[in-house]
């Protein structure tokens, strides 16, 4: 990594990754995972964007969503700095818990996205896809795919968690419309266990192929998931997401993707 990679189009090391109990027997009470499909489900077609964080911040093409990003030693370092709930006081307004993320304009509908990844204390790190034009779930999340180091979680948000109705039932008092969200929320988040270290560069690759999602750690399979929410038509955005303190990135590539036939 000597010079940094900055590519748009028009619109690693391979450490060992270990799934943790895929193949045991789950307990009584919880969901059967849905199998990961041993082969990719998408074919790479343009190569949409790249970059290898070489310089002292991040290019101009990446912008802030929730602080803190930087680049440090040639990687993304994300850092959660939003990590309690501070009420309004003093004129100042109520502030709320939150990832640290940064963003980038990409349209897709169905793409490769692959990037190396490394747990230096964060909790979570993630890829995140929204459409902020969408109006119809919470600033426009659609899908997103988190790494833990105990597990790999995939979420439909458009049709799920963020969807607005669904919001609604979930901060209501009632009881009932708890209920029903819970019913409504069936099918659209599935977690995998893992297991990972801190310390370690992981190669990530989040295959988004229709209403379909399935994430690879070292050319492992890692999850999988499929929910209406995930084929929406335009992901304008692709968002990275850290959790705790810290977790970087580094060499992210992004592919305009086909189905794999």
């Amino acid at each position: 990594m000597n010079s940094r990679t900055l590519h748009f189009s028009k619109p690693l090391l391979a450490l060992p990754f270990l799934l943790a109990g895929l193949t045991s027997a789950p307990a009584a009470d919880a969901p059967k995972l849905p199998k990961i499909p041993s082969k990719s489900i998408a074919v790479k077609k343009e190569l949409l964007f790249s970059d290898d964080f070489q310089g002292a911040t991040p290019a101009a093409v990446w912008h802030k969503v929730v602080p803190t990003f930087a680049v440090e030693n040639g990687t993304l370092k994300g850092t959660q700095t939003r990590d309690q709930n501070i009420p309004a006081a003093d004129g100042k307004p109520a502030v709320t818990a939150h990832a640290a993320v940064h963003g980038l304009e990409i349209p897709t509908k169905d793409s490769v996205v692959e990037v190396k990844i490394k747990f230096e204390g964060a909790s979570m790190i993630d890829v995140e896809f929204d459409d902020r034009k969408y109006t119809g779930a919470h600033y426009g999340h659609l899908c997103r795919a988190q790494v833990r180091l105990n597990g790999v979680t995939i979420i439909d948000e458009r049709d799920g968690g963020m969807k607005n109705e669904i919001r609604e039932m979930r901060n209501s008092t009632d009881p009932a419309k708890k209920a029903e969200a819970n019913k409504l929320l069936v099918g659209r988040q599935v977690t995998y266990p893992a297991k990972l270290e801190t310390g370690k560069w992981y190669n990530l690759v989040v295959e988004t192929v229709g209403d379909e999602i399935r994430v690879t750690i070292d050319g492992e399979p890692a999850g999988y998931l499929k929910s209406s929410g995930i084929a929406h038509a335009t992901k304008s955005k692709i968002e990275l997401g850290v959790a705790g303190k810290d977790g970087f990135y580094d060499d992210i590539k992004v592919w305009n993707a086909a189905p794999a036939k």
